[in-house]
């Protein structure tokens, strides 16, 4: 059978609400119990040991050339800081190749099972963020790449983050598979909880500070939540002030730290402003009344992250009636998913990339940033979110064997909440059952794309140390 993009091998198609964004209220749903035993039958067709394989094609294409081709339409001078902070790592490099690993799984078998995924789920894409409650909230929180796709393109370079960060942190490959295993065990489990309930209870699913604490069962993985949580609550538009502005001429600015904070010109900041007004019209009404009663002061472009160094990213500084009383916005350059050109007519859905971005932040996360919306810039498309929104992450580097293993299943958790909140959650369950049976088939998949991360990454590395990639290392 032929795979998206020209692959072959075993694939299943299913065409339903997993291929259709929006459905109407008078189609009658298929029963719960007959999705998940539908699901069960997919084994037949793709059996489960089957996602356990990787061997790279002989026709592979070179990930440096695709690295090379990531970088058209990036701004030329920051790609060698993008590559540096790639080489810096196996781990770095994962992060940055979200193109790469979509090309290999696009040829692997896979299910057809299409909810909304976050394209890019690694370890350091689940973090805290601020609900609009202003309480601290742990979830999924990178969306550039969210797409419908299959749920195994998540789990997999999911699971592989876990085996490279642990290999990275000193772990043995012992250790890493069983943070692996706790994972896939985590995803599957709350998959068949989740799916027995009602859609619109699923919605309501968050973890808090609460839950989590509930959740955790390492010592030292609480210690380090509480920490990274006090650093979170820290992170918000006041405490930014002294940190990321300036008094000049009268006037409060936003301090300039080359390369990563540079200030862009007069007619630049004219156009982001022109375009920081269309964003408005995408809010809900209070919000867009409540960021009405705010003043645009100044724009900077700021450099975010490791896959998004040299796309256009933007933060605006917003002054309410007092001087104290700021807002921080982040313009964030949207292009098309990579996982995209590997689903059928999936992308025809969106033909703005920044909604694109924002809607399915709403459908993925339980609650999300009431700020959060889209706009055009000089042709380029943009989703706009807060900048100090109470942002953190655990550091995975600064935990042990015990504390990933139980990490790593509160990140399966959580994407498994994010793909139940959109359809196939019953399909999902059926299909991976109740056995331990796929937490070991990914575990197997796991440590051998970690093994081709770590390859790939040192091809990258000999590439810069031969000049043939520049890179600004330490940036």
């Amino acid at each position: 059978m032929t795979f998206p993009g020209g692959a072959t091998g075993t694939h299943v198609v299913f065409a339903a609400a997993d291929s259709k964004p929006y459905a109407s209220v008078r189609s009658r749903p298929v029963p719960r119990a007959q999705r998940r035993a539908m699901g069960q039958a997919m084994r037949k067709e793709v059996p489960r040991s089957s996602l356990g394989t990787w061997e790279p094609s002989p026709s592979r294409r070179d990930p440096l050339e695709q690295i090379r081709q990531s970088h058209e339409g990036r701004l030329d001078w920051l790609v060698p800081v993008r590559v540096g902070r790639m080489a810096a790592s196996p781990y770095g490099f994962l992060r940055g190749t979200a193109t790469v690993m979509a090309e290999d799984i696009a040829a692997l078998p896979a299910t057809g099972i299409r909810p909304v995924i976050c394209g890019d789920a690694h370890v350091g894409n689940i973090g805290f963020y601020a609900s609009p409650e202003r309480q601290l909230v742990l979830d999924l929180n990178d969306f550039d790449e969210a797409h419908p796709g299959g749920w195994e393109w998540d789990l997999r370079r999911l699971t592989t983050s876990v085996w490279v960060a642990g290999r990275e942190n000193g772990a043995d490959e012992d250790d890493c598979e069983a943070a692996v295993r706790a994972c896939v065990s985590s995803y599957r489990k709350q998959m068949h909880e989740l799916y027995e309930q009602p859609l619109l209870d699923r919605s309501f699913q968050r973890l808090d500070l609460e839950r989590l604490d509930a959740t955790v069962s390492d010592d030292s993985l609480r210690k380090q939540i509480t920490r990274a949580a006090r650093r979170a609550q820290r992170r918000t538009s006041d405490r930014a002030l002294p940190r990321f502005t300036e008094q000049h001429a009268g006037q409060r600015r936003m301090v300039e730290e080359p390369p990563l904070i540079t200030r862009v010109d007069d007619a630049e900041q004219d156009r982001l402003a022109e375009g920081l007004d269309a964003y408005l019209d995408t809010l809900a009404p209070h919000w867009k009344r409540v960021l009405g009663g705010y003043t645009l002061v100044d724009i900077v472009h700021k450099v975010v992250g490791v896959g998004s160094v040299g796309l256009r990213a933007y933060v605006a500084l917003l002054e309410g009636s007092s001087p104290d009383d700021v807002v921080f916005l982040q313009l964030k350059q949207a292009r098309r998913s990579v996982v995209a050109r590997f689903v059928h007519g999936e992308n025809a859905v969106h033909d703005h990339q920044g909604q694109r971005v924002v809607e399915y932040q709403q459908a993925l996360q339980t609650v999300s940033d009431p700020l959060l919306g889209w706009t055009t810039v000089d042709d380029r498309e943009y989703y706009v979110r807060q900048f100090r929104n109470m942002k953190g992450a655990i550091s995975i580097d600064e935990i042990d064997q015990d504390a990933l293993t139980d990490y790593a299943g509160i990140c399966g958790q959580l994407l498994a909440k994010g793909h139940a909140r959109t359809s196939g959650a019953s399909l999902i369950a059926g299909y991976l059952g109740s056995s331990d049976k796929i937490d070991a088939v990914l575990a197997r998949f796991a440590r051998a794309y970690a093994d081709q991360t770590e390859r790939d990454h040192q091809e990258l590395v000999d590439a810069v140390a031969r000049g043939d990639i520049p890179a600004e290392h330490g940036v």
